[in-house]
């Protein structure tokens, strides 16, 4: 069968439902789109740490400092667990873990906007658990359906424990919202800075050749803003409920319509801050990651070198 057929006979199969294993046959493009996105998983939850494990010695207390602490945890181990299946794709490219973690350190796969800011406060390390884990869970669970079957396996997993990390986050927030006057307006400074980086976490409004295909092969099976709509309908009310008020006067629901309307953010400053890495806190982060990876290469060395 020549490779025609077999593209078609492939995008048959995996539009009606069926699921790839990493030993079937698939194209290069489903290959290298597989890679792509799982990649950028992979390293956004090891870079995810960042913020958030800066304030587990300045966390308020003991209780504080443990959750936080399994939180940062459980996110490296996500990574791992990716990457993982990451390094099965790419072994035909003769790449495994540690080229695809040196690719992070050169600036050759982006992470999400989101981990290039600054947790300035106890509130941001809140709101990171409540409203951006709260964001990727609805991201990561529209991926248990993908095509590619080992990714949905692990993401049943990583949307379990992601769960649990949105509740933390949340219990931060709630005890923050019954805080005094000092404490509410922290959390109101929080959201503030937060509010269009959580918007643009699901990406653009138009749909790149990329992300149509990865609908093509149901990769993916949801756009960016059918995503974002979600988000919005969920965490708005929610939002709201704590007496809270989002920075944007235009945002509201459309009943008729059925969707939100917002004050888009400037796309092109967050893509530039994802393909640039030129956050505040961006090249900061990446030379952490760069000494860990240089420090700890002799366990990595150990651990698979065969004697």
């Amino acid at each position: 069968m020549d490779s025609q057929l077999l593209e078609e006979e492939f995008v048959k199969r995996v539009q009606s439902g069926a699921k790839i294993e990493s030993n079937d046959w698939m194209p290069d493009g489903y290959r290298h789109l597989l890679i792509k996105l799982i990649h950028m998983h992979a390293v956004s939850e090891i870079m995810g740490v960042y913020p958030e494990k800066e304030w587990v010695p300045k966390a308020p207390n003991l209780r504080r400092k443990l959750a936080l602490m399994a939180k940062v945890q459980d996110e490296m181990g996500h990574g791992q667990l990716l990457l993982r299946i990451v390094e099965d794709l790419a072994a035909p490219y003769g790449k495994g873990r540690e080229e695809l973690l040196d690719d992070l350190v050169e600036g050759k796969v982006k992470f999400h906007n989101v981990f290039h800011m600054e947790a300035r406060t106890w509130a941001d390390a809140g709101l990171i658990g409540w409203l951006i884990d709260g964001a990727a869970i609805i991201n990561q669970a529209s991926l248990l359906s993908t095509s590619y079957a080992p990714y949905a396996r692990i993401l049943k997993r990583i949307c379990a424990e992601e769960s649990f990390h949105m509740q933390h986050g949340e219990n931060v927030i709630l005890s923050i919202a019954m805080g005094t006057d000092k404490q509410r307006k922290m959390l109101q400074d929080s959201l503030n800075y937060w509010w269009y980086s959580l918007l643009f976490f699901f990406g653009p409004l138009e749909t790149t050749p990329a992300a149509q295909k990865m609908l093509h092969y149901r990769i993916r099976t949801k756009t960016n803003e059918e995503l974002r709509q979600k988000f919005l309908a969920k965490y708005v009310p929610r939002i709201w409920s704590l007496g809270l008020t989002i920075p944007d006067p235009t945002l509201h629901y459309d009943s008729k319509e059925e969707r939100w309307y917002y004050t888009e953010p400037e796309w092109k400053t967050f893509q530039k801050i994802v393909s640039e890495n030129k956050g505040p806190k961006s090249q900061e982060r990446i030379a952490l990651r760069r000494f860990a990876q240089d420090q700890h290469k002799w366990v990595r060395l150990a651990m698979t070198t065969e004697v």
